[in-house]
């Protein structure tokens, strides 16, 4: 379902809000950010959402989160008293095999490059099957990133789905 904003944008994400402001309380407490996290961890544990954590500003030409809850959110989003939620992913061997199409191709692999790619922010269907918007999607990708842009899911690319940067 559509989270903030409607369709499209936020598509793939939920929403979560900090209640805090742009005057007067502008950092968030303790138990805000624990509020959040709690948030966070039912709908992972209950809705399927992933380990992604973004501020609104991510995606939309807006201020919000403000300042202090931005930068928490930049830091890894930890949990106050120490740790993070948000531990690095382990990173999955290259498969062995580039991923392209035609004709689509079908696997394990396919799915784990489309969950860490919808993972990341991008409007994918995780079916296994790597036809024309799956090679769409790897394309923007590779673009955005500075590879070659091929359509095609080389090492190279496999390998910045992981260590690359959320954009």
């Amino acid at each position: 379902m559509p989270a903030a904003n409607g369709a499209g944008l936020n598509s793939g994400h939920y929403a979560v809000l900090g209640l805090v402001g742009s005057s007067g309380l502008t950092k968030p407490t303790d138990g805000i950010l624990h509020g959040i996290l709690d948030a966070i961890e039912y709908l992972r544990d209950k809705g399927g959402a992933g380990k992604e954590i973004k501020g609104h500003r991510d995606g939309y030409s807006t201020s919000c989160p403000g300042e202090p809850l931005y930068a928490w959110v930049k830091r890894g989003a930890p949990r106050p008293g120490g740790g993070t939620t948000n531990p690095p992913e382990p990173h999955p061997s290259f498969p062995g095999r580039t991923l392209k199409q035609p004709p689509i191709m079908k696997g394990e692999d396919v799915r784990t490059w489309q969950r860490r790619m919808r993972d990341r922010g991008w409007n994918i269907d995780v079916d296994g099957l790597y036809g024309p918007a799956s090679s769409d999607v790897c394309a923007k990708f590779q673009k955005e990133k500075g590879l070659p842009v091929t359509g095609a899911v080389d090492r190279a690319t496999w390998d910045a789905a992981w260590q690359e940067p959320v954009s």
